[in-house]
């Protein structure tokens, strides 16, 4: 059985660094070693993740003993050091980034421009939509910087201001626009239709169970001539 390496992670005590490492595994994972209190290290030829600085040792192996659960409770395979090893298997729940995605996976199944305009308004909303939300949580961090003290934090506010005011604002304008767009066309989607499970009276076929359809024919690609048929130059 081949080995999918986004599965397999190794959560580590660096010997030459002393810092706590964890490598390998794909996005869900490393949204897992987030959640659990890592921080990414990006650099030209490896990325991975290590424990927050200023940790205690026992900080330290609390952290990982914590991802080292969580991700083997959602099937990963983890070879870690003895001291961070665990039966623990604590519960996920859904993430709020989850319940956002869902709206694409609604996207996939809409059928009409009716649809997928209800489901941009999610977005676009003016009062609580997510983007409006989004925006409101940049501005309420760019407040948290103000009072933390540090000579750079002024900066970091106002580049999360910025951000707010002006990148998310281009966005929604963007979207709600499009939104608009889609609710005045009223139109379904040639490629996609909601299947009534009727069949015909005159289908030909006494097992069809609906009346989609067939899907299209794929072409088989034409195989490469005979290495003898190649023409030689001379």
């Amino acid at each position: 059985m081949p080995r999918t390496t986004g599965r397999f992670l190794d959560i580590r005590r660096d010997p030459h660094s002393d810092e706590v490492l964890a490598r390998g595994g794909d996005a869900e994972a490393h949204s897992i070693l987030q959640r659990a209190g890592f921080i990414a290290v990006v650099r030209l030829h490896e990325s991975y993740y290590r424990a927050p600085a200023g940790l205690t040792e026992v900080e330290e192996s609390r952290l990982a003993i914590d991802a080292v659960g969580r991700l083997r409770a959602v099937g990963y395979h983890v070879d870690c050091d003895e001291r961070f090893d665990t039966e623990a298997r604590p519960a996920r729940y859904p993430t709020l980034g989850a319940s956002v995605s869902h709206l694409a996976e609604r996207l996939r199944e809409a059928t009409d421009t009716a649809e997928a305009a209800d489901i941009l308004t999610e977005l676009t909303a003016p009062h609580d939509g997510i983007l409006a939300g989004f925006k409101e949580t940049l501005s309420t961090l760019a407040e948290f910087f103000d009072g933390l003290g540090d000579a750079s934090d002024p900066y970091t506010a106002g580049r999360l201001r910025y951000l707010a005011d002006e990148y998310v604002r281009i966005i929604h304008s963007d979207l709600a626009h499009t939104r608009e767009q889609l609710a005045d066309r009223h139109a379904p989607h040639p490629g996609r239709r909601a299947c009534t499970e009727q069949v015909p009276d005159h289908e030909p076929e006494r097992s069809a169970v609906c009346a989609c359809p067939p899907p299209p024919r794929a072409l088989p690609a034409p195989a490469p001539p005979p290495v003898g048929a190649t023409h030689l130059r001379r």
